[in-house]
């Protein structure tokens, strides 16, 4: 059953983030919730896509767990490992894209909290704020990617936490992490009131059918799939 969070999170406070960074939001606190629901300790590896602050990663670094994060952002990449000299956390901060620098590696957990906002660019763009947040014309870019290199990613009985948006249609993510062989479900959902972003794009949201005339709200979801 999902669960419905209430947003609390178990992110670390005071964090550093550098212009043009993602800051932890609604979607970020909801992955910290599932995040701590998970088994995590020494001897268990993570990796987290796209870290951005690092919020999460420290998260995961700060119960035991040897943790690698990647972000193509090197501003992010800065950030994150600036966030975890700090607090004095074991974090392995890698730029690049996710797929390179993790290649024929496996984790007992991989999370992200991936580019998912629909744009009405077709290609993701390649600098500034909006690389953390612009996914295409679904907003599947990055969701798809992830979901097709996570067999590959995970060690037997690894899982993955992936948060996205209801307008990306979480169905379609469910029967294509099935397809692949593992077994997925949503276990959260928040409804969260629209950011400035999804805002400066209502009218075009509603000409492509991913919005109502009056909408102004979005459900967030927490995929988990299990290899």
């Amino acid at each position: 059953m999902a669960h419905t969070a209430s947003l609390p999170g178990a992110l670390p406070g005071g964090l550093l983030v550098l212009p043009s960074v993602y800051r932890p939001q609604y979607d970020t606190h909801l992955l910290a919730d599932a995040l701590a629901r998970e088994e995590l300790g020494p001897g268990r590896t993570v990796l987290e896509i796209g870290t951005g602050t690092g919020a999460l990663a420290l998260q995961a670094a700060r119960r035991g767990a040897a943790v690698t994060a990647v972000d193509v952002s090197w501003p992010a990449v800065l950030t994150a490992r600036a966030n975890a000299l700090v607090r004095r956390l074991p974090l392995s901060v890698l730029h690049g894209d996710f797929e390179t620098r993790t290649a024929h590696r496996r984790y007992d957990l991989v999370l992200t909290n991936p580019p998912y906002v629909p744009a009405p660019a077709p290609t993701a763009p390649v600098r500034g704020a909006r690389r953390a947040w612009d996914a295409g014309r679904d907003g599947r870019l990055l969701i798809d990617r992830i979901r097709a290199r996570a067999p590959y990613l995970l060690r037997p009985d690894g899982s993955l936490l992936m948060v996205h948006s209801a307008m990306c249609d979480p169905a379609t993510t469910l029967d294509r992490l099935t397809a692949a062989g593992l077994s997925a479900e949503i276990t959260a959902r928040a409804t969260v009131p629209w950011g400035p972003v999804l805002r400066s794009r209502r009218a075009w949201l509603r000409r492509q059918g991913l919005a109502a005339e009056a909408e102004d709200s979005e459900e967030l979801v927490v995929v988990r799939a299990r290899l």
